[in-house]
C-alpha cells in the first residue's frame, strides 16, 4: 500500500494548497466530533477555533504521546463490544511483542455485522456487488447476516475450531466476504489469494499455514473473457494435504468436482450468526508480503488489533459511517480487499467490483462509482494516470455528485495526477493519497478530512502512529529524505509471522536496522508543515499496482527454463510516477534471447505467478552481480538504474565482479538521455 509521491515545487514555505475543506465539511467530520468528545472525556487537546491544521497537529501529538488514553478513547467512541473486559490498554509497549488489551475477548465479525441488528437498516444494502456488466446487485444487511450465520454453522459442523486456517481462492465477490466473516465468527484464521494467481504462487502461501478448508471458484471473468481455473484448483487440492473440506462456487456454472461441497447448500439455512468471543490478540487473518529471498512472509494480524485500527482509520480518517458507500478497486490477493471489507465495521455499504479496471473502456471504474453512488472511491495511482493519458473526462461524462473523496494508493501518484483529479473530476474534491502496508493492513499517513491537500503530498501522519524520517544513525529528520520509521506500536502490527517460532524473521524484517523501532522500507520526507512525502521502496521488494512480490518468486519460475542460467529482476520507481520493471537474464551457453524465449518467460510468469508481474523488458546481460557471499545485488542495481553513481550505490570491495555493474550504470545513462 505504498504510494510514492514527488513534492510539489514551491516558492515559499507555505505553498497554496490544491484544495481546502470548507467549514461545513470540517464541522461535520467525525474526526472533529471525536476530538471534542475526547477533549471532554480523556483530556485530549481541544480544537483550535478556525485552525484545522493546528487542531489536528495537537490531536496527533496527544494520540502518540498518550497512547493508552487514545486507544481507549477509540474503543469507547466506536462502542467496541468486549465479551470480557480488558485489564489494561497496553501491557507492554515494546516492539516487537506489544501486548494490547490483555484479558479482553471480542469478535471482529460481530462488529462487521452489527448494523444489521437495527431493524431500520436490515433491508438496506450491506454489500453492492458489481461485475463487468456494471449493474449493482445488493446484498442486504439481513441477508449478509443470514449467509454468514449459515456458513459459520456449517464450518463448525465441519470441525473448524478457533485457530484453524480457512483459505479462499476467490475473486472479489460477496462469497469471499461471507467466507471471511464466517471464518472470523468461529474464531478461524482467514487467508486468501486472487484466482489470477498461479498454483505455485498460491501453494507457496497456503502451504505455510496448512488450511483445513478451501473455498474455490471454477473460474472468473475478466476483460470480457472467462478464465477456467478447474485445473489449478485440482493442483491446489493435491498440494494441500491438510484440507478436510473443499467448497465449490460455480461462477462459470460447472458442476462441483468429486468430493467438493456446494456453496449454495452451505449458505441456505435461515440462521442467526453465532460469534465465538476470542482473545484480543487471537489471529484474524494471514496476509502475505514477499521479501527478496525465500517464501512470502505469512503475516498474522489479530481480531482486536485490526478491529480498533480499522475503526480508527475508516471511521475517523476516511470519515465513513452509515449512509456512505465505500468502493475501492482491489482483488482478494491485496490487503486493500481486507481493508475494504472492514468498511462494514462503520455501518458503511461496501462496493465489491469483480472485473477488469478498464473493461469495456478505460473509464470503467468511474462508471462503477456513478452507478453505486460511491461516496469514497479508492483506486490505484496507475489507473488515474491511465485515465489522464486516455483523455477520460469523469466529471463531464458521469454523475459523480455522491463522491466526496477520491483516494489512491499502491503506486506513485505524481503531481499531475493530483491536478487531473482536481480538474477532471471535481474542483471541490478531497484527494486522499495514502501510504501504509500489508504489514499493518492500514495506513501510516494519508487521509485527514479536516486538512488541506497539497499537490504531491499526503495530508498528515495518522492518529496513533508516531511516523518519523530517520537518518542512518537514527536521528529524526524534517524536510529531508530519511527511512520511514514508526516509533510506537500500532494494534494492527503483526502478532507474529506464521512458521517463525522464535520471531527471527519478524525481527529481521522490521527491527534489524533500528532495534525496537519499526523500519518499513520506504524513503519518506516529513515536512515542517506536517505533510508527508513518500519516495518509494528503500529495499528491493517488487511493488506493482499495490501487489508486492518477492524477486525470489520470479527467479524460481524464470530459472526453470533451461535457456536461463540466472536472472535479476528490479522494480524502479520513476520520476514521472511510472514503475519500470526490467528482467535481466544471463543465458545458458548456446541460447539466444529471441522473441520466442521472451514469450516463454512472460508466459511462465503470467501462468505460475501473476499477470501483474510480467516484466516490462527482458534484457540479456553477461552475468548477474553478487556479493562475495553469493547474494544477488538487487538494491545496488536498483540504485544504479535510478541514476546513483556506482561508488555511492555499492561498496566495490563487497562485489564478486564490479565490472558487471558498469552495464547498469551505462543503461541508466542511456535511458536518461533517450
Amino acid at each position: 500500500m505504498n504510494a510514492a509521491h514527488s513534492a510539489a515545487p514551491t516558492t515559499d514555505d507555505q505553498p497554496e494548497p490544491l484544495w481546502r475543506p470548507g467549514p461545513d465539511r470540517i464541522g461535520g467530520a467525525r474526526l472533529t466530533r471525536f476530538q471534542a468528545w475526547a477533549a471532554e472525556r480523556f483530556g485530549a487537546p481541544a480544537a483550535v477555533p478556525g485552525d484545522a491544521a493546528a487542531s489536528y497537529a495537537a490531536l496527533h501529538r496527544w494520540s502518540v504521546g498518550e497512547l493508552a488514553a487514545f486507544w481507549q478513547a477509540v474503543t469507547e467512541w466506536f462502542d467496541v463490544r468486549f465479551a470480557t473486559p480488558w485489564e489494561t490498554v497496553l501491557a507492554d509497549p515494546a516492539m516487537p511483542g506489544a501486548r494490547w488489551f490483555p484479558g479482553a475477548t471480542l469478535n471482529y465479525a460481530e462488529h462487521a455485522l452489527r448494523a444489521g441488528e437495527d431493524p431500520a437498516r436490515a433491508g438496506t444494502p450491506a454489500l453492492l456487488h458489481v461485475d463487468e456488466s456494471h449493474e449493482p446487485a445488493p446484498v442486504t444487511w439481513a441477508e449478509l447476516r443470514r449467509r454468514v450465520g449459515s456458513l459459520a454453522a456449517e464450518l463448525r459442523r465441519l470441525g473448524v475450531r478457533p485457530g484453524d486456517r480457512v483459505s479462499g481462492y476467490l475473486p472479489n465477490t460477496p462469497h469471499a466476504a461471507v467466507a471471511l466473516l464466517a471464518t472470523a465468527a468461529v474464531g478461524g484464521v482467514w487467508t486468501s489469494c486472487a484466482p489470477d494467481f498461479g498454483a505455485r504462487s498460491v501453494l507457496d502461501r497456503f502451504q505455510q499455514v496448512e488450511p483445513v478448508v478451501l473455498f474455490t471458484v471454477d473460474g472468473y471473468r475478466y476483460g470480457g473473457k472467462e478464465h477456467d481455473r478447474t485445473g489449478t484448483v485440482a493442483e491446489l487440492r493435491r498440494g494441500l494435504p491438510s484440507l478436510r473440506a473443499v467448497v465449490h462456487i460455480p461462477l462459470l456454472g460447472t458442476p462441483a468436482p468429486e468430493g467438493a461441497l456446494e456453496w449454495d447448500a452451505l449458505t441456505a439455512a435461515d440462521a442467526e450468526p453465532v460469534f465465538d468471543p476470542v482473545p484480543f490478540d487471537h489471529p484474524l487473518w494471514v496476509l502475505y508480503s514477499s521479501g527478496t529471498t525465500g517464501l512470502p512472509k505469512a503475516i498474522v494480524q489479530s481480531q482486536g488489533g485490526i478491529l480498533v485500527e480499522h475503526l480508527k482509520q475508516l471511521g475517523l480518517h476516511c470519515d465513513l459511517g452509515p449512509g456512505d458507500r465505500f468502493f475501492w478497486y482491489t482483488s482478494t490477493g491485496w490487503m486493500m480487499w481486507n481493508f475494504l471489507v472492514s468498511g462494514l465495521l462503520t455501518g458503511t455499504t461496501v462496493v465489491l467490483y469483480d472485473g477488469s479496471p478498464g473493461h469495456p473502456d478505460t473509464a470503467a471504474q468511474w462508471r462503477v462509482a456513478e452507478r453505486t453512488g460511491a461516496t469514497l472511491y479508492g483506486t490505484s495511482a496507475a489507473y488515474v494516470m491511465a485515465c489522464r493519458k486516455a483523455g477520460v473526462h469523469p466529471g463531464r461524462d458521469f454523475d459523480l455528485s455522491s463522491v466526496r473523496c477520491v483516494a489512491t494508493t499502491g503506486s506513485p501518484l505524481p503531481p499531475d495526477g493530483f491536478r487531473w483529479i482536481h480538474d477532471e473530476v471535481a474542483e471541490d474534491m478531497w484527494i486522499a493519497s495514502v501510504s501504509g502496508g500489508t504489514d499493518v493492513c492500514s495506513c501510516f499517513a494519508g487521509a485527514v478530512p479536516t486538512l488541506p491537500v497539497h499537490v504531491g503530498e499526503l495530508q498528515a501522519p495518522c492518529l496513533g502512529t508516531d511516523l518519523q524520517a530517520w537518518d542512518p544513525q537514527g536521528r529524526p529528520l524534517v524536510d529531508e529524505v530519511g527511512e520511514l520509521v514508526v516509533t510506537n506500536p500500532m494494534p494492527s502490527m503483526p502478532i507474529r509471522f506464521w512458521n517463525d517460532p522464535d520471531g527471527t524473521r519478524y525481527r529481521e524484517s522490521y527491527f534489524e536496522m533500528f532495534p525496537g523501532v519499526w523500519r518499513h522500507g520506504d524513503w519518506t520526507t516529513l515536512t515542517s508543515r506536517g505533510t508527508v512525502v513518500i519516495h518509494g521502496r528503500s529495499d528491493s521488494t517488487l511493488n506493482r499496482q499495490g501487489v508486492r512480490m518477492g524477486s525470489a518468486d520470479i527467479y524460481e519460475v524464470v530459472e526453470r527454463l533451461p535457456e536461463i542460467r540466472e536472472s535479476l529482476v528490479i522494480g524502479v520507481e520513476q520520476p514521472d510516477g511510472g514503475y519500470w520493471m526490467p528482467l535481466f537474464v544471463h543465458l545458458a551457453e548456446g541460447a539466444a534471447l529471441d522473441d520466442a524465449l521472451r514469450d516463454r518467460v512472460k508466459r511462465a510468469i503470467r501462468e505460475h505467478l501473476s499477470p501483474r508481474h510480467v516484466p516490462d523488458e527482458i534484457i540479456e546481460v553477461k552475468g548477474v552481480p553478487h556479493t562475495l557471499t553469493g547474494k544477488r545485488l538487487e538494491v545496488p542495481v536498483k540504485r544504479l538504474l535510478q541514476g546513483t553513481e556506482l561508488d555511492k550505490a555499492v561498496n566495490p570491495g563487497s562485489v564478486d565482479d564490479v565490472g558487471l555493474l558498469r552495464f547498469y550504470e551505462r543503461l541508466a545513462r542511456e535511458r536518461l538521455t533517450a
